[in-house]
């Protein structure tokens, strides 16, 4: 399997210099293929690759933004691909470019989106309310297959620490995904911007390595 190995800036000012930068290149690609139907992928990344063990999934409760109470680890452990992230409905900077990723990576899945699970926890939910998360999903175009989360602030620090992902406040967070083939199997941890076509690469690969590949539309 072939990980990324860029690194991720380490001091914040390079941090936010290189989100921004790739938030530009994303959001116009993100319009290119609103009006086109193919998107141009940014061409640069700062995300490293890791694999990780099986994260201790608690066993709290999330309201879906269906509005539907559900268990954390049953969502997780539905049997299909999963890709997670961590976001916040009023973040201005890492999580609209997260967004924007995990949008034209569902894209660039075709037919194959049915079969992956996405999903966004908010680790602001005293703030993002259920409509909020609606609203927020909407603005992504996400489909019945990318679900966003809120609860309680417990259930929400139990996720995050569970993930290694808790940073000590929401303004603190960093651009963290993670993907997995299926119950059971090993995490990739990418930490960093990824672009859309390296997620998918990775993604891709996974299966692969998993056995569960599926046969490109």
């Amino acid at each position: 399997m072939t990980l990324l190995r860029t690194s991720v800036g380490r001091r914040p000012g390079i941090l936010v210099l290189r989100a921004a930068l790739l938030a530009m290149l994303i959001s116009s690609s993100f319009a290119h293929e609103n009006a086109t139907g193919q998107a141009d992928s940014p061409r640069t990344s700062s995300a490293t690759v890791t694999w990780a063990r099986n994260y201790p999934i608690p066993a709290v409760r999330l309201i879906r933004d269906d509005g539907k109470e559900v268990s954390l680890a049953e969502e997780i452990n539905d049997g299909r691909p999963v890709v997670l992230n961590f976001i916040f409905t009023t973040c201005s900077s890492i999580c609209p470019l997260m967004s924007q990723t995990f949008a034209q990576f569902d894209r660039k899945l075709g037919a194959e989106r049915a079969q992956v699970h996405l999903m966004s926890i908010s680790i602001d939910p005293e703030e993002d309310t259920v409509p909020r998360l609606r609203e927020y999903a909407r603005k992504f175009h996400a489909g019945p297959e990318w679900q966003h989360y809120t609860s309680t602030v417990e259930a929400s620090l139990a996720a995050q620490r569970a993930f290694n992902v808790w940073r000590g406040d929401k303004m603190s967070h960093a651009p963290i995904t993670f993907v997995r083939a299926a119950p059971g199997t090993p995490w990739l941890r990418i930490e960093g911007f990824v672009t859309p076509d390296e997620l998918l690469q990775q993604y891709r690969h996974l299966l692969e390595q998993s056995g569960q590949a599926v046969a490109t539309r």
